[in-house]
């Protein structure tokens, strides 16, 4: 099944985002940096002991795996919007979900520091009625942009609510 084919009727999809890139900088740059120490180890000293060689290999194997984690972290965590609801799904083995109705979102803010504003990431929060109260959304692309598409889906929502019940 397609994901398209899990929306309502009526409903189409606006945006799908993941977390910003920079979630997943620090383990990069911590793969490139364990790997580029292997590789100059092994090229200078020639002849390695395997003892030496072996452990090396154990530990960068380890580091692809501890960067491999959270990168498939990242590309699996998703944040949509549609016309009807914002929609949060994440999990690399087994998935996780929520749905939130836009007509229940009553407001919808962002905040972002001077690196996030560089960056071009930010927090989205989210306020709702009901038991929830708030979602506050971290490392979100495009912030500004996102919380205005968001506000105006919601609008837009309460619009053709008001005109459906005319």
């Amino acid at each position: 099944m397609r994901k398209e084919d899990l929306l309502s009727e009526g409903e189409r999809s606006v945006l799908r985002l993941h977390p910003h890139w920079k979630t997943i900088l620090r383990p990069i740059l911590l793969l490139i940096l364990v790997l580029a120490g292997y590789g100059a180890l092994v090229y200078f000293r020639g002849h390695v002991p395997p003892a030496a060689f072996l452990g090396s290999g154990v530990l960068a194997i380890i580091v692809l795996i501890g960067a491999a984690i959270p990168v498939l972290r990242w590309q699996t965590t998703t944040y949509g919007l549609t016309t009807r609801r914002l929609r949060l799904r994440r999990g690399i083995l087994s998935r996780q979900g929520r749905d939130f109705p836009l007509i229940r979102i009553s407001d919808v803010s962002f905040s972002h520091g001077l690196i996030d504003r560089l960056l071009g990431a930010g927090t989205l929060i989210v306020e709702s009625a009901g038991e929830h109260g708030q979602l506050v959304l971290t490392e979100i692309p495009h912030v500004e942009m996102v919380q205005a598409t968001l506000f105006q889906l919601v609008e837009d929502e309460q619009q053709r609510l008001a005109r459906d019940e005319l």
